[in-house]
């Protein structure tokens, strides 16, 4: 044990000798924040180079971050103009804007409801004028362009949103009074028709017509819907029908005029021929002249003779001739005579 004991204490001792050759070194002292000194000085310039590339750092990435953050912006603007001008041209098609022109025309006499047609020309009046836009979205627009532009395609979109539903109200206003003038012409005419029928019975040319006539009544009466263009052409086909009647009672009654006038022609010449044989025989009695004889005196008395009394004179006709129907009516019955003279005959 004891042996043990310095054999440890000779071990300590040996531990705790400096090294033989060996200078003893003061102790180092550490500086603040544990940090080990340089062991050398900073050159003056290296704090403005560092502060420079800081600043340029800075500066660059605020250049990306402000590229990025533009390159964005404009990216939305440019998407947010091509769907304003997207929409306004749906509102703008050629054949939308030709059912607009279509309402911008139609009167108020022409609709059932007149408030529909000044809706329209307010409508019409916000857009300024109905014609085709020409609003773009270019590429090589600016951001601010390109939101302006958005900007009034979106205005023009609502102004034409209005002016659609307003010429949808004024095209189903005047389609419904079409078809109700339609329906109402429709209706004259089937009652034209129907009275012209009856009338025109045994006054026809060709009764055919009449048939027609018929058959576009009954067409007529079996129309339905709402197309206006039906009624249309119902009436259309019920009045030729009516002209084709009418012409055949014309030609009708011409041909009746003609057989009378034909008739009264004929009894015309037959009286002409009558009258003509009655002033023949009145002839043949004017060629006819009376004589006058004178007779004796046959009465007593002396033997001395009287005279016979001249016969009366003839008429004169106004051209130097004599007029014997005339003398032969006046001297029909003869005239009296005394006893015991002559007395003419006639």
């Amino acid at each position: 044990m004891a042996n043990q004991k310095d054999e440890g204490a000779k071990g300590l001792g040996s531990v705790s000798d400096p090294v033989e050759g060996e200078a003893s070194a003061p102790p180092s002292t550490m500086p603040d924040h544990g940090k080990a000194p340089s062991g050398r000085p900073r050159p003056k310039w290296l704090v403005p180079v560092v502060v420079v590339v800081v600043a340029v750092v800075v500066v660059v990435a605020g250049l990306v971050g402000w590229r990025v953050v533009e390159s964005r912006r404009y990216g939305v603007a440019l998407d947010s103009c091509n769907r304003a001008v997207k929409t306004l041209q749906d509102k703008t098609d050629p054949s939308r804007m030709a059912s607009y022109r279509e309402a911008s025309y139609v009167k108020t006499e022409q609709v059932k409801d007149a408030k529909t047609v000044q809706v329209m020309a307010r409508d019409v009046k916000a857009v300024g004028e109905l014609k085709q836009p020409t609003l773009q979205c270019k590429a090589s627009m600016s951001t601010g362009e390109l939101k302006t532009a958005a900007s009034k395609a979106n205005k023009l979109a609502s102004e034409y949103a209005a002016v659609s539903k307003s010429a949808k109200s004024v095209l189903a206003s005047r389609d419904a009074k079409s078809l109700e003038d339609a329906k109402t012409a429709l209706n004259v005419k089937k009652d034209e028709a129907s009275s012209l029928f009856s009338d025109s019975d045994g006054k026809v040319a060709d009764n055919a017509t009449r048939d027609g006539l018929q058959q576009a009544i009954d067409q007529g009466g079996q129309v339905k819907g709402d197309k206006a263009k039906k009624y249309k052409d119902a009436a259309n086909a019920l009045q030729a029908a009516i002209d084709q009647v009418n012409a055949s009672m014309q030609a009708k009654s011409q041909a009746d005029q003609q057989a009378a006038a034909q008739v009264a022609q004929q009894q015309g010449a037959a009286r002409r021929r009558q009258a003509s044989s009655s002033n023949g025989r009145k002839g043949s009695t004017r060629s006819r002249r009376p004589s006058y004889r004178p007779s004796g005196n046959r009465g007593g008395g002396g033997g001395g003779s009287s005279q016979v009394p001249a016969a009366p004179s003839a008429p004169q006709k106004g051209n130097g001739g004599i007029d014997w129907d005339q003398w032969i009516e006046q001297h029909k019955t003869p005239s009296p005579c005394k006893k015991g003279e002559a007395c003419g005959i006639g």
